[in-house]
Formats: structure tokens, sequence, C-alpha cells
């Protein structure tokens, strides 16, 4: 069990282990690149459909294909991030050429004009997500390992953690406005025109802000030895050994499968509000189209409301993990998760519409808290794992727990769409969906995301790495370092000791 106040002892974050105001600063401004490019994608990419006439099915493809790529190159960026050996250091230099790269591909990707065939648009936007995401792909997973190795401390890493969270919310409090500022004709002769001067803004901003982390931090494990792996062959090996050897880690597993119980519940019951909303709160409006403007205004006051409420269950969260360790302070935050989504019953209320409102402020302690924690938890998992194998693998590991998220996403995709199907819902019923097609969508609404978390909760009770077991492994680790580097200056000195006895020996 992890220790609770007045039962075990309180570790306190030594001087030396602190990250500057600086150093936190400019990481977080990271956060802002990184979570800029997944909030103002989806709210963008509408401008194939609604402003060039591209089938929304090619847009579904569209978005799908380059996912697959993406999935693909997190590891690869992983393995490479942890490998190289730079005179700028592992990270710095890959999130340089990511966030490049990246906000180079942003701007191009928006850059279409009317008067083209819809395959030319599907193939000129998918060309250039691709290598967007191949490109972004290089600053997220270094950036994201570069967190985990910051500081060895197990309150500093919540903190850093928390404070990057905070800033890469407020990018999801301006995305929900972006149909607004492409639709302004004072501004734009068209969301097409918008969409091209917009994603120049947004493309300059994961620059400026991306190259700012590679420039400014520090890296804390810049100076380990090379790797001796030679030849693409052994490479290839070490590739796909590292990536078994992460797999096979049991807290880090325990961690990715609680995230992906979490963040998929979460995304399958996103997936169905926007139904219940329409169809069920907004079912008395008669007109569709009015269910419609009514329904998307709730849904728009209510997501910016959660995001704010984002922002302070965040610091909550960094501020009662300080106190309690990481495990009791999910162990609070999830239920009271779980306490929204049940709230959402009541909340759905036809004569009182944003009712709905009494349950964002619990739901946010779910997302709000699960990456605070979890990346935080994914850091002590590093230490642990260089316990074991020698081996520091920050990129591996950021790679393969993100891939989850991903996959996460994918998943919450795929069965909202079957789920929703089985509610018997059917579109051109509009206002008038049958009283039983209702119900189960409010229940899988509402009843998914508390059975996942709840199974999220049981999976951590099991999680091994307490406070005190995260500082004990530090030690471990910190002394293990000691001996490696005493053994190779006495190397080093028998190796001089040598060569030295050979030129007397020559005098002589």
């Amino acid at each position: 069990m992890e220790q609770t106040p007045g039962q075990l002892k309180h570790h306190v974050t030594a001087r030396e282990d602190r990250i500057s105001i600086f150093q936190k600063f400019i990481y977080s401004i990271g956060a802002f690149a990184n979570t800029a490019q997944a909030a103002f994608i989806g709210q963008m990419v509408i401008v194939l459909n609604l402003g060039l006439g591209v089938n929304p099915a090619l847009v579904g493809l569209v978005g799908a294909i380059p996912r697959i790529v993406d999935a693909i190159s997190d590891p690869i960026t992983g393995y490479i991030s942890d490998n190289i050996r730079t005179r700028w250091g592992r990270r710095r230099p890959v999130i340089f050429f990511g966030a490049v790269t990246g906000g180079v591909c942003f701007a191009l990707m928006f850059q279409l004009f009317k008067g083209h065939s819809e395959m030319y648009y599907f193939w000129y936007f998918m060309v250039f997500q691709i290598l967007y995401f191949i490109g972004f792909t290089c600053f997220s997973i270094p950036w994201i390992a570069l967190g985990y190795e910051m500081t060895p401390d197990y309150h500093e890493r919540t903190r850093l953690q928390g404070a990057s969270n905070l800033v890469g919310q407020l990018p999801w409090l301006i995305a929900p406005w972006c149909w607004a500022i492409m639709h302004n004709q004072n501004w734009f002769t068209d969301i097409v025109h918008g969409g091209r001067v917009l994603s120049l803004i947004i493309g300059s901003i994961i620059i400026g802000f991306g190259i700012l982390p590679a420039i400014f931090n520090k890296e804390y494990f810049h100076k380990l030895p090379k790797p001796d792996v030679r030849g693409p062959w052994n490479v290839t090996k070490d590739f796909f050994k590292g990536v078994t050897i992460t797999l096979q880690c049991k807290p880090f597993v325990k961690l990715c499968l609680a995230t992906l119980l979490i963040f998929g519940g979460f995304m399958l019951a996103s997936a169905f509000t926007i139904y219940v909303v329409f169809f069920y709160v907004f079912k008395g409006a008669g007109v569709l189209d009015q269910a419609y403007a009514r329904g998307g205004q709730l849904l728009g006051w209510y997501g910016t409301f959660s995001a704010l409420c984002t922002l302070g269950v965040i610091s909550l969260t960094t501020w009662l993990s300080t106190k309690i360790g990481k495990r009791n302070t999910f162990f609070i935050t999830i239920p009271l998760s779980i306490i929204g989504y049940a709230l959402k019953w009541i909340g759905y209320n036809p004569a009182c519409p944003y009712l709905l409102f009494i349950a964002a402020p619990f739901i946010t302690f779910g997302l709000g808290s699960l990456f605070t924690l979890m990346s935080s938890m994914v850091a002590d998992v590093c230490d642990f794992d260089e316990l074991k194998t020698d081996t520091r693998r920050e990129g591996m590991f950021g790679a393969v727990y993100w891939w989850m998220v991903k996959l996460g996403l994918a998943l919450a995709s795929v069965i909202s769409g079957f789920l929703i199907n089985a509610t018997g819902f059917h579109q051109e019923l509009g206002l008038a969906q049958a009283p039983d097609t209702l119900l189960w969508m409010r229940i899988y609404d509402i009843g998914i995301p508390i059975v996942t978390s709840a199974a999220a909760i049981l999976v951590i009770m099991t999680f091994e790495i307490s406070e005190d077991n995260a500082y004990d492994i530090r030690s471990q680790v910190e002394r293990r370092r000691g001996e490696r580097r005493a053994e190779e200056r006495r190397v080093e000195e028998e190796r001089r000791k040598e060569e030295r006895r050979g030129r007397d020996e020559k005098i002589v």
C-alpha cells in the first residue's frame, strides 16, 4: 500500500531535484504545441466537406490512414530518441526537427483552393497529413520522454506534469471557436480561405512554441554511453527487443490498461453524448435544425465549462498527489468522475437542458487527473525498468504509452458505431426516435465509463510502485550508476597505465 499521512514517512523533494520555474515554463510551452495539433486539426478538417464538397466517407478515410503511419512511427521515433547521441543530447535535436517539420506540414496541409477535383483534395490532404504526423511524432515522443527524465524525484515529476497539462489545456479552450473564426466573412471570403490563413498561424505557433524546449530545456541523461549496436539487422533486432521488454514490464502494462479503460470509456461516452443532447434533451424543439442549433450551443458551452474545470482539477491533483501519493490520489479522483457520469442521468433533462452542467466538474476529475498522474507514474516505471535492464528507455515507454491512448481513441470510434446501431437509432426518423432507443443511448453514455473507470481502479490497486518503493528504486539505480562510473574510471586508468608502461619500455 502507498503511504498515507501519519502512516509512513512523507518524502520531501531535495533542492537539487527541483526543476526551476523557467525550465518548467519552457517545457510546458511545449505542451501547448503538442496539444494544439490535436485540438485544431479535428476542428479544421471540416473544411474538406463543408468548404470543398469532399464526400464525408473520404474525409473519414483521410483521417484514418495517416493514423496507421502514426502508430508505426511512434515506437520507431522513441527508439531513435533513446539511442542517438549528439553534442546537443538525445532528445533536443529530434524535438527541434519535429517542431519545424510538423509546423510547416500543418500549414501546407490546408493550403487548398477551390476548383480542383474531389480526389485531388483527398490525395493532397492525405500526403501532407502523413508527412505532418511523421514530422510531429519527432517532436511529441522525445518531448514526452524529456519530461520523464527532467527530474528523478517522485513528487517533482508530478509537479512538472501538472504544470505541463495546465498549459496543454489552453488550446482546448480556443479550438471550439475555429469554425466561427474561419466562417467570419469580415475577415475571410469563405471557410476555405479562413482555413488557409488559420493553418499558417497555427503552424507558426507549433514551430515557435515547439522549438523552445529543444533550445532551453536540459537533459538529465544526455551523457549516457552510446549503445554498442551496429548494422541495420542488429538495430532492427534491438528495436523489437526493446518493444518486447517494454510490453513485458508489468507495472507499465497496468498503467496502459488503466489509461485505455478510462480514456476509451470517456471517448465512448462522448460519442453518445451528442446524440442524447440532440434527440433526447432537445426532442421538444419540433424541428431538427432547431434541435441542432440549441444542442450545439449547449455542447459548446458545456465543453468550455469542462475545460475550465479541468484546469482546476489538474492543479488540485498535482497538490493532492504531493501530499498523499499518486495511487491514493487516483483512488479519489476517479471515483469522483464516476459520480459525475452518474449525475448525467439527472443532467439530461429536457425541461432544464443546462442542468447537465452539474456533472461537468465531477467528470473532469477523470481525464484531468489521468494524464497528470499516469505521465508521472510512467517516469517512475522508467527507473524500475533501469533497475531491471540497466537501460534508460523513456522514449520507448512514452511511445508505447501514447500508442495505447491512440488505440483507445480508435477502438472507441469503432465500437461506438456498432453500439449506436444496436440502440435502434435511425437518422431518417429525426426527432421521432423510439423511446427504447433514447433509453439505451443514455444507458451506454452513462454506464460504459462507469464500468471502465471502476475496472481501472481495480487495475491500479495492483500497481506495485508506491512512494517508498519509488525512492528505494531511485537509490538503487543511482548507486548502480555510481558503481559503473567507478568501474569505467578504473578501466580507463588501467588503460592509461598500460600505455605509459609501454612508452617507458620503448624508451629503455
